[in-house]
């Protein structure tokens, strides 16, 4: 307990020895940098919720509008408009059908899964999705390459999978593909079809975005393809058996939560720096 109270006192001299340890993270070489034992460390770490082994990355958008994108963005997620379907929209560009050299060895009680780290490649292809943010529903739509002439094609089949009485909302990044003059033709043809673009480096705003996480979980990551015609029918069939029970996304957070938060973040990461 001596050695947590006098960690409390000079947390920031200790901390600044820890972070200067040549291979942070592992014991043996903190108790030389510091002079503690390993016990001691051990205790610091979990009195303190530290995780000297873990590390995350972040990335704060510099958008000028990013207020007004973020409150628009959440409005149509918690008060979406009447009479119009708000729909997420990315690519997942340049997925790999891959063939482990050796089969996976399945889970068994007391071993993980196991797979050999290399691979084969049999070619890529990329996918067009659209999210209805109420339902939880996909349009999807595999195509060679993203480029804006078959990000037109998708659009058309938006077109023709939504009612016309009704508007749509399409939630966009800055991807290039999604500002082309083919594109913005295409929009300006059809009143009905209104454009939110997310703010630059903050993708994480558009939900679509979730369920690409699940499609590379539940199907792509441990899947077997050995051409870019079983993976294709791989992300179909993903696609098909998700729409039979669907499920939405439900978004929380207001924007006010959200931007007091990067607030809080920044004014940390300021303060860091100093």
């Amino acid at each position: 307990m001596a050695e947590l109270i006098a960690f409390s006192k000079n947390r920031s001299v200790i901390c600044v020895r820890l972070w200067q340890c040549p291979v942070f993270g592992y014991s043996t070489t903190l108790t030389k940098a510091t002079g503690l034992s390993q016990s001691t460390i051990s205790r610091i770490w979990r009195a303190f919720s530290l995780a000297p082994h873990r590390a995350e990355t972040f990335k704060l958008s510099h958008d000028p509008l990013f207020i007004d994108k973020v409150r628009d963005i959440v409005g149509l997620y918690l008060n979406p408009p009447d009479r119009a379907l708000v729909l997420c929209v990315d690519e997942k560009s340049q997925i790999q059908a891959l063939d482990r050299t050796a089969p996976l060895l399945p889970m068994r009680p007391g071993q993980a899964e196991r797979r050999t780290h290399d691979y084969k490649r049999h070619g890529t292809t990329s996918l067009f999705a659209a999210l209805d943010a109420k339902t939880g529903k996909i349009i999807g739509q595999n195509h060679q390459r993203p480029r804006s002439t078959e990000f037109r094609n998708f659009l058309d089949t938006i077109e023709r999978h939504v009612p016309e009485e009704l508007d749509v909302h399409l939630i966009l990044d800055n991807y290039g593909t999604h500002k082309t003059k083919l594109i913005r033709d295409w929009l300006a043809k059809r009143p009905r079809f209104h454009v939110h673009f997310t703010p630059t480096s903050a993708s994480w705003l558009n939900l679509v975005e979730r369920w690409f996480a699940l499609l590379t979980e539940r199907q792509l990551r441990r899947g077997v393809h050995r051409s870019t015609k079983e993976l294709k029918a791989a992300i179909n069939d993903f696609i098909q058996h998700h729409n039979r029970d669907p499920k939405p996304f439900i978004w929380h957070k207001t924007a006010d939560q959200i931007l007091d938060s990067v607030a809080r973040f920044c004014k940390r990461t300021l303060d860091s720096e100093h």
